[in-house]
Formats: structure tokens, sequence, C-alpha cells
């Protein structure tokens, strides 16, 4: 069964950051709040972590695209290739914020992103995921958790979200409703930003 923990951004209890720190380092999933909306998430160099994530998800882990949850752009040479000024300004002028930014992956990507030619970063603009990669020391893989609703895209009630995952995941973090409104994917491998979807960001 999965642990709710009720952990809200105005005042993030340490040890229960720290609760969710030692899941993650022990293979776990958490399900946490975002700028956006709740999302799956777990270690991304815990490859057993990511084969759990893509099976929620119904995919091969090979074939799944999750985003890099990073806490600032200090990651960003970890996991993508060099990248122009123009483009790390234009990064830095958006970030913290509700956007998915697709750029090119180096080699020395964790090993559930090998073959990728391209990732995704995150660097969400709410304090509870930035301090849980702050802690962890490195970026989280993330994904996001659809309703089964036609109407309601994404389920924003971490209540119910908890039911539905009970037994998929270890802990979920309650923060009060999220959005249901995803982030705006904006691909910048061609140097000049290209919308792949429009979300709650604004270009």
């Amino acid at each position: 069964m999965a642990k709710i923990l009720r952990i809200y951004p105005e005042n993030p209890q340490e040890n229960l950051i720290n609760e969710v720190i030692k899941c993650l380092n022990n293979g776990g999933l958490i399900i946490y709040p975002s700028d956006t909306i709740y999302a799956l998430g777990c270690n991304i160099f815990d490859i057993k972590a990511m084969e759990k994530l893509a099976q929620i998800k119904k995919m091969k882990l090979e074939k799944a695209q999750f985003s890099i949850i990073c806490n600032d752009l200090s990651h960003l040479s970890d996991f993508t290739r060099p990248i122009d000024t123009s483009v790390f300004r234009f990064l830095k002028s958006h970030l913290p914020g509700p956007f998915t930014f697709i750029l090119d992956a180096n080699k020395s990507v964790p090993l559930a992103y090998k073959g990728h030619k391209t990732i995704g970063i995150r660097v969400p603009d709410h304090p509870i995921p930035q301090l849980i990669v702050e802690k962890l020391g490195h970026p989280i893989a993330s994904t996001s958790i659809k309703d089964d609703d036609e109407i309601i895209e994404y389920s924003t009630d971490p209540e119910l979200i908890a039911e539905k995952y009970d037994h998929l995941v270890d802990i979920v973090i309650d923060s009060g409703y999220g959005d249901n409104v995803a982030s705006t994917i904006v691909d910048l491998t061609s140097g000049e930003p290209e919308l792949i979807r429009q979300g709650k960001g604004i270009i």
C-alpha cells in the first residue's frame, strides 16, 4: 500500500522530504505535485524503478520518453549535448516554469535513456520537486498521471490518485488539489523553439 505524506509547498517538513529521498534511493516510486499536474517519479539511475515506471505506463522502457526533473539548469551538461548561448538564455528566461524542453541527449545519459537521441528537461516552479531533487543530489525521472475521465485529462485530486495507484507506488505526496493542464513541450534541438504541445506555459 502506498504511504500518503501530506507535504505542503508553504512549509515542506524536512523529515517527510527525507522519507521521500530514502524511498527513491531504495528503488521506490513516488507521486508528487508540480507547477502543472501530479506526476509519477523515480530515481533516474535505478533501472528496476525505471522499468516499474514503464510498466505502469504500459510501455517498454526503451520506448518510454520520461522527462528529467531538475531543480535548476546545473544538471544540463550531465544529460545534453553542449548548447548554444542563445538556447541557454532562452531556457534561463523560461525556467523554473511549466515547460518541458526537448534537447539533444549526450552519451553519458543514465542506462534507461541509452539510445535516445533527445531528452526532455523540466525545472518545475514548485518547491517540493525542487527540494526532492536538491536533497537527492540528482534529477528524477517523471511522467504525467492521466485520468480515465474523457473530459478531465489529468487527475487533480491526490486522494483519488492515491486510491488508483495504491498498489503501484510507494509514496503519494498530498499537496492539495493539482492543476489539470500539463506542461508546454518545446523542441529546441534545431536551436529555434518549436512548439510540440501547448500546455500551461506561454512562449
